[in-house]
């Protein structure tokens, strides 16, 4: 009789006495079926004599039963043939049962438990070199048990074998794990190479942040004072915040300039002067900080990959046109309007690149891209309006393009309640805040009709053509080499629109070789084209079918009088297909890398493909002047208000708002985008003060206390009057530091 592997057609010597009972049991565990004798066949038992120096072993088993099913002991209460016999040798006798099928299909692996818990391995010796299990020593005295008593094999066999459990790590070698993958995280170094790149570029603003102000102190003060105000008035007094302390006493105040009223909460920590430059410092840094991130993440959901991602963020963030913008926390301060779009985009789950996929989709992002939407527009409407119309325009023609298809193909574009339900919410909330925003701007338009820009306005401000490949002075790089361009503009401050020639030249590049699609390339190319139209204003064809169109008929619009800044979108258009150049050339270069053999030079070339954003960066380095604040004087820390401070001017009064900032007395001084009829009114009447008719014009509006400051006084009035006598006006003087406190 032989045994073998099924199908191998090799047949070896059937083994004997133990070591057949130990191969029975081992091929049994293997799988492999096992040729019976005729008496098993027929179902009945057969007496084996003891083989000698062994013990007798049960050879009968049913043709055709499942391996690991033969393998498994038969319970002790169930005798074989009604008796066990223990006279040296052991009659085994297992009825076989034929009508059990073969399962040859399911053999065990080596090394593994049968399924029964035998041992897998073929012959494998039991513990300490001792035979198996199921046979005992030669010559042991004393009666064997029978197959059916004999105790099963399972896995704790092999537990001597396994390895050692791993231990169950602490919660503080968990949370350890859980932070260190958060800092390796692509967003968290996005956040911090942004922000890290932001204190560089922007470098020395926090090397003196609370004496030194960028670009000028001129408007940057009047932005940390509105900074302080919004805080500081919230806690107080919510109700009282667009009646702000200054322009006394005119109502709306607060809304006569855009109020960054989103950065309310920076405004709640500290007070006084020094802490509003400070507060001002810092919100510059993260503004630049949050404009290269926002950017990063509107490419990367579009489909580019990191190195393209990080081109377009610093291209928009560092443009060179951008460094004439730094006194205007306001215009940098735009790095919600991609990351809003980005976060929308995700959301929805489309992309520039993949398109719609339906299984993205998430509501969260949705609601989280409105917020963030919201919020950019509560910092101003010289860049929120355009933003707040492009989103109604492409939710526009999104709603048009879905029923389109809808029509066209039968079928509806997978887009859930759920989602719909995030947009309705979203957009209303993003609409309620525009709204309430709006409202006091339209009753400062009702008061002061005169506020209203003009074409004549618009006119002044519109910037040629030759303004797109001209630099400001505060360009490290061209800012020399365009001086004489820039002395050739009317008002070149915002004329000066060059988004750098190195985004220029990977945008024009993007146009041939691009991850994106032609068709995307081309609106993206007619979408650059369109916005620089768009940012000449009068200067394109009289602005006849640009600029005019928008100025006449959408609301709010004729409150921007300034269409240059518009090139903020043509730089986030053209980085985008900067973008795709990049990412084009960094997937070439991984597959050259990956085919070559060996892969050097393939680090030089990865390195290579840094060298877009390094050209980039290096052309928004700047110049910017940080010039010292003007300190504030003794005499605004204890005179009591309504107050107004002399000389008065847009200049200087932008600095008494910000000296205001220490207990917010109420004060006529005040600068803006425009000015109100009565403060041009108070200075021209206090041009000869002190007399009776200043003195009888104050008392009227309400002012209890003038201070005039000697060290602005040179070639004014005020430099012969400063000294006179007041005893018979009926008002007190006092000098107070360097400064005359009048109280009337």
């Amino acid at each position: 009789m032989t045994s073998g592997q099924p199908g191998t057609g090799n047949a070896r010597p059937t083994p004997t006495g133990a070591a057949a009972e130990s191969r029975q049991a081992t091929t049994a565990a293997a799988g492999a079926p096992i040729q019976q004798n005729a008496a098993a066949k027929q179902g009945t038992t057969t007496k084996q004599d003891p083989v000698e120096g062994g013990t007798a072993a049960s050879a009968s088993t049913a043709k055709g039963i499942d391996a690991s099913k033969s393998s498994e002991p038969a319970k002790a209460s169930d005798p074989v043939d009604g008796t066990t016999k223990a006279s040296g040798a052991t009659k085994a006798s297992t009825p076989a049962k034929a009508s059990t099928p073969a399962k040859a299909s399911e053999p065990t692996k080596d090394g593994e438990p049968g399924k029964d818990g035998e041992p897998g391995k073929d012959g494998e010796p039991g513990k300490d070199g001792e035979p198996g299990k199921d046979a005992k020593a030669d010559g042991a005295d004393g009666p064997d048990k029978a197959d059916s008593e004999a105790k099963p094999v399972g896995p704790e066999r092999w537990e001597a074998f396994a390895s050692a459990p791993e231990p169950r790590p602490s919660i503080f070698s968990r949370a350890g794990r859980a932070v260190g993958r958060f800092l390796i995280h692509e967003w968290t170094l996005a956040a911090l190479g942004a922000l890290a790149l932001a204190v560089l570029m922007t470098w020395p603003t926090l090397r003196y942040p609370r004496y030194t102000l960028p670009q000028d102190y001129w408007d940057p003060s009047l932005q940390a004072w509105q900074m302080a105000w919004s805080g500081h008035i919230l806690l107080a007094e919510p109700a009282r915040l667009w009646q702000s302390n200054t322009f006394f006493p005119e109502l709306w105040s607060f809304a006569f300039s855009d109020t960054l009223l989103g950065y309310a909460p920076a405004g709640m920590l500290g007070s006084g002067p020094e802490d509003a430059v400070l507060r001002y410092n810092i919100m510059f840094v993260l503004a630049h900080a949050l404009a290269t991130l926002g950017a990063y993440a509107l490419a990367r959901q579009l489909g580019a990959g990191r190195i393209g991602a990080a081109v377009a963020g610093v291209s928009y963030t560092y443009a060179p046109w951008l460094l004439a913008q730094a006194g205007h926390l306001h215009v940098l301060s735009n790095g919600g309007i991609p990351l809003a779009l980005a976060m929308l985009a995700r959301g929805h789950g489309w992309s520039l690149r993949h398109g719609y996929r339906p299984e993205r989709r998430h509501d969260g992002w949705v609601y989280a891209g409105w917020l963030v939407a919201a919020w950019q527009l509560s910092l101003g409407f010289g860049i929120g309006l355009p933003f707040a119309y492009f989103l109604a325009g492409a939710v526009l023609v999104a709603a048009v393009l879905f029923f389109a298809r809808r029509l066209r193909t039968g079928q509806a574009v997978p887009f859930g309640r759920r989602l719909f339900a995030a947009d309705v919410l979203g957009g209303v909330l993003f609409a309620g805040v525009g709204l309430l925003m709006a409202f006091p701007f339209f009753k400062v338009t009702e008061l002061h009709p005169y506020a209203e820009r003009t074409i004549g306005d618009i006119s002044l401000f519109s910037p040629p053509a030759s303004g797109f490949v001209t630099a400001p002075g505060e360009s490290r790089i061209w800012g020399g080499l365009h001086e004489g361009a820039r002395a050739a503009l009317p008002w070149h401050p915002e004329m000066t629109l060059l988004p750098g020639f190195v985004l220029y030249a990977l945008a024009a590049g993007g146009l041939f070789f691009s991850v994106w699609r032609l068709r995307h390339r081309l609106l993206l190319l007619a979408g650059v084209l369109v916005t620089m139209a768009f940012a000449m204003g009068t200067r394109f064809f009289d602005g006849t079918f640009t600029y005019v169109p928008l100025f006449e008929h959408l609301p709010g619009w004729s409150g921007l009088r300034t269409p240059g800044r518009l090139m903020l979108w043509t730089t986030l258009l053209l980085g985008v297909l900067a973008a795709g150049a990049v990412t084009a050339l960094t997937d070439r270069v991984r597959e050259l890398t990956a085919q070559r053999i060996p892969s050097w030079p393939g680090p030089w070339l990865r390195m290579a493909t840094l060298l877009p954003l390094l050209l980039v960066t290096v052309e928004g380095l700047n110049t910017t002047p940080h010039p010292v604040v003007p300190t504030q004087p003794a005499a605004m820390r204890s005179a009591e208000g309504p107050m107004l401070v002399l000389p008065s001017n847009q200049s200087l009064d932008q600095h008494v708002m910000l000296w205001s900032t220490s207990g917010f007395p109420d004060v006529v001084n005040g600068g803006s985008g425009f000015t109100p009829r009565q403060l041009d009114d108070v200075r021209r009447v206090s041009q000869s003060f002190p007399d009776q008719t200043s003195i009888d014009y104050l008392r009227t509006l309400g002012v209890r206390t003038v201070v005039l400051l000697r060290g602005q006084v040179a070639g004014t009035p005020w430099e012969i009057n400063i000294d006179a006598p007041v005893e018979s006006l009926g008002i007190s003087r006092q000098e107070v530091g360097d400064a005359v406190v009048y109280r009337l």
